[in-house]
């Protein structure tokens, strides 16, 4: 690799893949260098400037843009392969003038993804992706082509979902709740960014090297909106950038054998409501799924917010989908191992995959992508009177609306020409959404860092 240091905080850089992507078409290099419409730079670029970004404190995508609005990176074609000409990229990620593996890793496999889903997903006329079960096969897809499906596999895969803004001691757990699952053969699977997701992985090192365990799984899924605020931990050990949030979900739920919820802001309560009105649907009553909340007992408030919101809104039938379990790692552990055994019999007796949950059904308001603008924001039907799981669908549509107005570039934007997302809908959900989304404000769950929250949302009963 061929290196410039221009500063303490740029490195020019040239840098050849390894073990992907070697070769790429005339076609394929020209599209990822097309800033126009149809054209995969901008995506590309923003990708691969959030993963040379790993570690940093800034989770506003537009400030990260802007900070290193001189970054660029060309393709170069030469005999044996192609190179990418990487200029003004972060410093942090290279160690005496060489790229760190980890982050060169993750800087092919976001080219890997970009390539793939243009070209065999979106392009190919393969997929329906207005068809349910055409976008569950793309879902897939995307994972093997990205080889996280791994044959003869056991079901010992855990989601680890929560906040990349949390307190140090929220983190801490989260690490000592990694660590449970490590000593248990577990692995961990989380949105591959900051705080909650990066702590169960680090907990997971420990105590697979007690177990001498050399070949632990640390599965990073992300999507393009999402990258630049919440970069890749150098802990990921294969990445995977999903096309957009949903299928991402997806991923996640057909992946996962059980599935942690440490504290978190809107984000984590997107994740929440998405995987309750699955479960809550009726084709999915039978379906063996461990779900753990749980933090130190300082979360418990934390906690107690949700549970509550979630009653008030799906029912107690959704509240009984997730155990709550407060300051006790060795706890959690236990219990995943003890819900995966459930999920390993029910997959044998109905023929399931250990690697792909292909029956669980995930019905089309889970999985068309949401876009987010006022006009949308403001139609969700927030009230009773509908099955609880489509209910879900809206709710969570309404989170991921925050989501996006916190720290995505097209959100910020949208927030600042025409102000606030509005939120309309019956008292009786209105009411215990507006107490859930200050306890996220008043505990400093929405931002990392900076100024005093400002919210992207204006609720009216």
């Amino acid at each position: 690799m061929e290196t410039e240091i221009l500063s303490s905080d740029m490195v020019d850089a040239r840098v050849a893949p390894k073990g992907s992507l070697e070769h790429l078409s005339q076609q394929e290099i020209a599209k990822l260098l097309d800033s126009g419409q149809g054209g995969l730079y901008r995506q590309l670029r923003n990708c691969a400037l959030a993963v040379l970004n790993s570690g940093g404190k800034i989770d506003d995508a537009r400030l990260i843009f802007e900070k290193y609005r001189d970054f660029d990176l060309r393709i170069v074609r030469q005999a044996w392969g192609i190179k990418l000409e990487i200029k003004n990229a972060p410093a942090t990620a290279f160690v005496d003038g060489v790229m760190i593996r980890g982050i060169k890793e993750h800087l092919f496999a976001v080219l890997r993804d970009v390539v793939f889903i243009s070209n065999e997903i979106v392009d190919s006329g393969r997929f329906d992706l207005g068809d349910s079960a055409s976008i569950t096969n793309a879902v897939f897809h995307i994972l093997r082509n990205a080889r996280i499906l791994e044959p003869q596999t056991k079901p010992n895969l855990v989601v680890c979902w929560g906040g990349h803004s949390i307190q140090r001691d929220e983190y801490e757990y989260t690490k000592r709740v990694g660590y449970e699952l490590g000593l248990r053969a577990l692995d961990v699977c989380t949105g591959c960014g900051p705080g909650a997701m990066k702590g169960p992985m680090k907990g997971a090192t420990i105590g697979h090297a007690k177990q001498r365990i050399a070949n632990g799984r640390y599965l990073g899924l992300t999507e393009p909106g999402i990258i630049a605020a919440e970069p890749p931990n150098p802990i990921v050990s294969q990445l995977v950038i999903m096309p957009d949030i949903e299928k991402r979900l997806e991923s996640f739920v057909r992946l996962g054998h059980g599935i942690v919820v440490f504290p978190g802001g809107a984000g984590t309560a997107e994740e929440i409501l998405y995987l309750l009105g699955i479960l809550l649907d009726p084709a999915n009553r039978e379906q063996p799924l461990p779900v753990v909340f749980t933090g130190p007992a300082a979360s418990a408030d934390y906690f107690e917010q949700i549970h509550r919101f979630v009653g008030a809104t799906l029912g107690k039938v959704a509240q009984s989908r997730y155990q709550i379990i407060l300051d006790d790692p060795p706890a959690v552990g236990r219990a995943m191992v003890h819900g995966l055994a459930q999920v390993r019999e029910h997959r044998r007796r109905v023929s399931d995959s250990f690697g792909f949950n292909w029956l669980l059904k995930i019905p089309l308001d889970f999985q068309r992508p949401f876009d987010v603008t006022h006009a949308s924001m403001s139609g969700l039907r927030l009230a009773h009177g509908r099955p609880a799981h489509e209910l879900a669908a809206d709710l969570r549509r309404a989170f991921s609306g925050i989501v996006a107005g916190n720290v995505k570039e097209y959100g910020i934007n949208a927030i600042e020409r025409l102000g606030p997302f509005e939120l309309s809908g019956e008292p009786a959900i209105m009411e215990p959404l507006d107490q859930l989304l200050r306890s996220f404000v008043a505990q400093r769950r929405m931002k990392l860092a900076g100024a005093e929250y400002r919210p992207c949302y204006r609720l009216v009963a």
